[in-house]
């Protein structure tokens, strides 16, 4: 298979999977304000909110709940939390929001398990 075709593959994957995220979170009450929100400094999968509380959330598809969780970096981690504050700043009326990072985790053949408050900003 072709390095492209591949990549391509990849990429269809993991669309797949924060589509399956954003309406597993859809379920549980919450609105989507973006999805793929990108700036320089970062990028977030899937921004939602529910009352008084925005979630950014970073979606890992991968064979096992294990490697999907191991794979998220702490300099993901801190990539995504610096793109959250750029969100906020585009937005400042959510300043006074409640914030919490989550991660959802996406195996073949498994319900996508959500990790709710899964780091908090300089961890």
């Amino acid at each position: 298979m072709s390095p492209a075709k591949t990549k391509r593959q990849a990429w269809l994957r993991g669309r797949f999977a924060e589509t399956l995220s954003a309406w597993v979170l859809r379920l549980k009450g919450f609105r989507i304000l973006a999805r793929g929100f990108r700036v320089p400094v970062g990028e977030i999968d899937i921004i939602a909110r529910r009352g008084r509380l925005l979630v950014f959330v970073e979606v890992k598809a991968r064979a096992n709940h294990v490697e999907a969780a191991e794979s998220l970096s702490y300099r993901q981690r801190e990539r995504i939390t610096r793109a959250a504050n750029a969100y906020i700043a585009k937005f400042p009326g959510l300043s006074e929001m409640d914030i919490r990072f989550d991660a959802m985790l996406i195996v073949p053949g498994s319900w996508p398990r959500h990790l709710t408050d899964a780091w908090r900003e300089g961890q």
